[in-house]
């Protein structure tokens, strides 16, 4: 069987659907053709022009990144700045770039997870759940088709709250129509006033499962007009959100923490808040920038988070109620490389195990901009 890059791209969004990504983010195929072969796919944290020539090296025909390339408009192409010239060096070579941010990051199995497990932190949760991301259907059906109508929603992906499936709330009652003279009514005559038993079926559901849930709905309601309701509601989904919050256990004291953090993250330098004799068990967790999640660490109880990129005044906020640690942007979302690879690895070999699997490669360049002394 062909592996084409659509094929890598279907097995990324089941691990990150794009619709998980923040409205002002750039994600999916930025460059290239998704029908094309796949040779050997490349993971890396940022695509540059070093990183296109690891590609050519490693006879690579697709980079999956987790940083865009392209993240504001290109207007031209000249190869005036690091952008462009990293964009046509992957065109002249037929490589495509594939980019998934916040995508990954807004998932419980993604980037801030991966450095809680590094860390050795469980119990692992959002941190800051996403909202508008769960949306309501309201349907009216006939009695005698609710059941089927509720089953092919459910199999469509609607009803699933948290850890419960097949949720609906079902109410009877009354529907009325009138079908003019091009109508083709399944109950009555058409030009003549109909009343028919009916089922409210309010379902609720996850955002990018809207179109696959409508097409499942038209199918299996018999009307030849089919009434319903679509509204966002204020849910939050306990899977889907920004920054973990887990158990360190067993709790250590902030001086061991922050030796651990050093090791582990590979950091020759980190900032933190000032230290105090309380202990470490309460760790929240956020991969890049993350001083925006500070007051939801500090609400959820944490005795520290960390992450990256905080500014001056984002240390003042700790209040000596929590430890803020600082470890670096391209630290504290270094495996996510590694994540990628070992699942892309286990895809490919799932889908097609006469492929080599071997040619999902971990990117050995080091894109991180920030030098220490």
């Amino acid at each position: 069987m062909e592996l084409t890059i659509k094929h890598i791209i279907s097995s990324i969004e089941e691990l990150a659907p794009l619709a998980y990504a923040e409205d002002f983010d750039n994600v999916g195929l930025l460059v290239g053709d998704e029908n094309t072969r796949v040779q050997g796919v490349l993971v890396t944290l940022d695509t540059l022009e070093s990183v296109v020539d690891e590609a050519i090296e490693k006879k690579c025909n697709l980079i999956v990144s987790f940083h865009p390339i392209i993240f504001s408009g290109l207007k031209k192409l000249t190869g005036s700045n690091y952008v462009e010239r990293t964009v046509i060096k992957a065109i002249q070579h037929n490589i495509a770039i594939y980019a998934m941010h916040t995508a990954l990051d807004n998932v419980i199995d993604g980037v801030s997870a991966k450095m809680a497990e590094q860390l050795g932190i469980n119990q692992v949760n959002i941190l800051m759940p996403k909202k508008g991301y769960i949306h309501k259907l309201s349907v009216y059906a006939p009695e005698e088709d609710a059941l089927a109508v509720r089953k092919a929603l459910f199999a469509a992906g609607a009803g699933a709250i948290g850890n419960y499936d097949n949720c609906s709330f079902n109410a009877k009652g009354i529907g009325t129509f009138t079908g003019n003279e091009q109508s083709n009514p399944v109950k009555g005559n058409k030009g003549k006033f109909t009343q028919s038993l009916e089922i409210l079926i309010s379902v609720v559901y996850e955002k990018p499962k809207e179109a696959a849930i409508l097409k499942s709905l038209r199918e299996a309601h018999p009307y030849e007009e089919v009434a319903y309701e679509i509204v966002q509601t204020e849910n939050t989904h306990q899977h889907i959100g920004m920054g973990v919050v887990g158990e360190l256990n067993p709790p250590m004291s902030q001086t061991d923490f922050l030796e651990l953090l050093k090791e582990t993250f590979n950091s020759a330098c980190i900032r933190h808040t000032s230290t105090t004799e309380h202990p470490i068990k309460k760790v929240a967790l956020l991969g890049g920038s993350g001083s925006f999640a500070i007051s939801a660490a500090k609400r959820m109880g944490s005795d520290a988070f960390v992450s990256a990129d905080f500014k001056y005044h984002d240390f003042f906020q700790a209040e000596n109620k929590i430890l803020l640690v600082d470890v670096g942007h391209y630290e504290s979302e270094q495996f996510t490389k590694n994540l990628l690879v070992d699942y892309l690895t286990k895809k490919i070999r799932n889908f097609a195990p006469a492929l080599p699997s071997s040619r999902v490669f971990l990117s050995e360049t080091n894109t991180n901009p920030v030098n220490y002394k």
